[in-house]
């Protein structure tokens, strides 16, 4: 393939990303956008070791960040898909695009694939109105460039929650605002990630709420924290539901603070809850039903902070207005995060994310 970026139309600038297949004639079709618009414009092909193959690319262990809302308006939308080498810390690099820009959505990851849930693709916030989607889309981990469509979730939703295994994914909780004042899902929704369709219905949380945070193991989803408009609190719930068969979330217990957009990470034996506009790092032993317990702090306040792992680090990427910042812990060990690397642009919302190595995965 070729691509072609940028250039001048002979009355502006452009900042697009077009693709041509050299063994066939044909119109060029979009690809993408760059960062800025540039004027002299370049191009390169997909066989060039910068395109595909750079020096270790892809890395074992990686997670994809998609899309954001850095300016905090509707203008700021973000299509932009990032990533990270989740085993060494070190700045995001970019990856690719989302079909549309979007932000308040969530991912579910196998070892090869990502999906994401779309979430909300305007407005600026869920009391004055987004406009929320109920698309979803995927990335292939090895292959960096646009998105493609993957099907549609049961419903319009925002502010949901994914955790996944190597085959399902499910994604929880949620909201929609079609008339305000906004209502809360219990509702979860289960995808095949091999398999591009619209998702089914899986059964419900224990409460409708908003904003919790995810993680899993390879049999169970667990969904910490959110917030429950009909109950008009936070909550510091945390549910658990099977992968193997439909059916409603059970009472595993609870968070140690009330709190919503909270990140979660996993490895194969442990849980962690990071964040949900504070600082609480909290952990769960996913074997054995109980409440969480402390396990640090951020670096500081977050929210909607992305979620990824590999089973041994968790790494919370954005989550701070105005601030690039992707912290990480030692899921096996307790204590405080300390600093990853930064983002390619500040974005206190990165929630929809996935990785290829979490706790979820054998």
């Amino acid at each position: 393939k070729g691509f072609i970026l940028g250039g001048y139309t002979g009355s502006a600038n452009v900042n697009t990303i077009e693709t041509i297949t050299f063994s066939t004639t044909g119109d060029g079709t979009d690809f993408g956008d760059l960062s800025a618009v540039s004027r002299s414009g370049s191009a390169n092909v997909s066989s060039h070791a910068a395109v595909q193959n750079e020096t270790g690319f892809p890395p074992a262990a990686i997670g994809l960040i998609a899309g954001a809302n850095p300016t905090g308006n509707a203008a700021g939308m973000r299509t932009t898909i990032q990533y990270i080498n989740i085993a060494s810390s070190g700045d995001a690099v970019m990856f690719g695009d989302l079909t549309q820009g979007s932000y308040n959505g969530a991912g579910v990851g196998s070892s090869t694939r990502a999906v994401f849930g779309i979430g909300a693709t305007g407005g600026t916030d869920i009391t004055s109105g987004e406009t929320i989607s109920n698309a979803m889309e995927f990335s292939t981990f090895s292959t960096k460039g646009k998105a493609t469509d993957f099907g549609d979730l049961g419903r319009i939703n925002g502010s949901f929650s994914g955790a996944s295994n190597s085959t399902i994914g499910l994604f929880a909780g949620g909201f929609h605002n079609a008339s305000l004042p906004y209502v809360s899902y219990d509702f979860i929704d289960k995808i095949t990630i091999a398999s591009a369709g619209n998702a089914t219905d899986h059964g419900d949380l224990t409460q409708a709420r908003r904003g919790a945070g995810g993680v899993s193991n390879t049999t169970t989803a667990f969904y910490g924290g959110g917030y429950s408009s009909q109950a008009g609190a936070l909550s510091n719930i945390i549910d658990s539901v099977a992968f193997a068969s439909s059916g409603n979330a059970t009472d595993f217990g609870d968070l140690t603070s009330a709190r919503q957009y909270v990140a979660g990470a996993s490895s194969s034996t442990r849980g962690v809850f990071a964040g949900g506009q504070q600082n609480v790092i909290d952990y769960i032993t996913m074997s054995s039903a109980g409440n969480a317990t402390d396990f640090g702090d951020l670096t500081a306040n977050k929210l909607s902070a992305g979620s990824l792992s590999d089973k041994t680090s968790g790494v919370f990427p954005g989550g701070i207005e105005n601030d690039t910042t992707i912290d990480v812990i030692t899921i096996a060990s307790t204590g405080n995060a300390s600093d990853f690397g930064d983002l390619l642009y500040a974005g206190w919302n990165s929630a929809t994310s996935a990785s290829n190595s979490h706790g979820g995965l054998s």
